[in-house]
């Protein structure tokens, strides 16, 4: 951001939508970058919140270990009430600034582009969505289409889609784009939308089955309800999308994609961004139980992340911890065991691991690790 506002000489402001659960993380963090306000405008605006409900009778559910836990964000969706209902949006408007580029906060690859900045005044369109072209791996997930009644944009889920029509959903040929949820809105025209939809967009539902503490199996279902930033494509008459290189959709949800961002697999440019400097991206597969959670992920990776610059594929069944300067290559898989596992600082793994013995022809036997 900073080195984009230095590039071209203008303001470009980071507005960041935070939740009632995430706000205080964010300012605390960003206290400590005060070049990346902008003078008269706000840093964050936060988006409302909502109620959990239980599953089993969908009343709001009591949690009075931890009240907090009992409320939730109604998704990105939300962006657009709350973006108008903060007074952020007529204070953009009144300061000028017409278009914004919206990304998650996840996507390492969505860095500003006056390319696309340039494209998108230039189209007159309301809305506009960058998209990526399918492969067999995103064929489960959602993809871009046309409404036939219509001939408006629109995304459609796997969950949307009846059985007769799920050869068709999962044809990369057929339907060959996805949102990377990197979106561009003429704020003057979403400011009109909203005007007349008293506020609400009106954007399709999703109903997410989850524990009213994540982090706790055993506390009760929930449902939470929420809605996509990416689905007002379908609102807009004239939405637009394009295509965009896959190094604009560089996505962090787990920790197994944390892994393969702070291995040598990419470097940080002098600008901020990330320049993959190996062939591929390996596929990294972190057993849940022991990987999913960032406390536990950074136990088991003291030292930082092995090299996976040779690596195909690293999949890690069991509970392994990883010594320095451990290397990757080729298709990998650590086994799970009967007890917790460490690689030695310096192992090559090259080939998949059984019974505790690296198959690298150099490498020697793994440590077993009682914690």
């Amino acid at each position: 951001m900073l080195a984009a506002r230095a590039e071209h000489g203008v303001r470009l402001p980071l507005v960041m939508m935070d939740s009632f659960a995430t706000s205080a993380d964010t300012m605390a963090e960003l206290a400590s970058s005060p070049a990346v306000r902008t003078a008269g405008l706000p840093l964050e605006f936060v988006q409302n919140q909502e109620p959990k409900l239980r599953a089993d009778d969908l009343t709001p559910v009591e949690w009075p270990a931890a009240p907090d836990l009992e409320w939730c964000p109604p998704g990105h969706g939300d962006l657009y009430t709350a973006l108008a209902g903060s007074g952020a949006l007529r204070t953009l408007l009144d300061a000028g600034f017409r278009y914004a580029a919206v990304s998650n906060v996840d996507n390492l690859g969505a860095t500003p582009s006056a390319v696309l900045a340039d494209w998108f005044a230039g189209t007159g369109a309301p809305f506009a969505m960058e998209v990526c072209e399918r492969t067999a791996a995103d064929r489960k997930g959602g993809h871009l289409a046309v409404r036939t009644a219509d001939g408006r944009l629109v995304l459609r889920e796997k969950a949307q889609t009846g059985a007769e029509d799920e050869a068709a959903f999962g044809d990369i040929t057929r339907h060959r784009y996805f949102n990377t949820n990197n979106l561009w809105l003429d704020l003057a025209q979403l400011a009109e939308a909203l005007e007349a939809r008293d506020g609400v967009l009106g954007l399709p539902l999703i109903c997410n089955r989850k524990h009213v503490d994540p982090t706790d199996a055993s506390s009760p279902e929930v449902f939470q309800l929420e809605t996509a930033m990416g689905s007002a494509i379908e609102v807009f008459e004239g939405s637009a999308a394009i295509v965009v290189p896959r190094s604009r959709f560089l996505p962090v949800k787990t920790t197994s994609d944390l892994l393969v961002l702070r291995s040598d697999v990419y470097r940080v440019d002098g600008d901020g961004t990330l320049d993959r400097v190996s062939p591929a991206t390996p596929l990294v597969t972190l057993a849940a139980g022991p990987y999913k959670l960032i406390a536990d992920f950074e136990q088991h990776f003291p030292h930082g992340a092995p090299s996976l610059r040779e690596a195909g594929s690293l999949t890690v069944e069991g509970d392994w911890t990883f010594g320095p300067q451990v290397v990757v290559r080729g298709d990998v898989v650590l086994p799970a065991t009967d007890k917790p596992m460490t690689v030695p600082g310096g192992t090559v793994l090259d080939g998949t691991v059984v019974n505790g013995t690296a198959l690298t022809g150099g490498a020697g036997a793994l440590d077993d690790t009682r914690r």
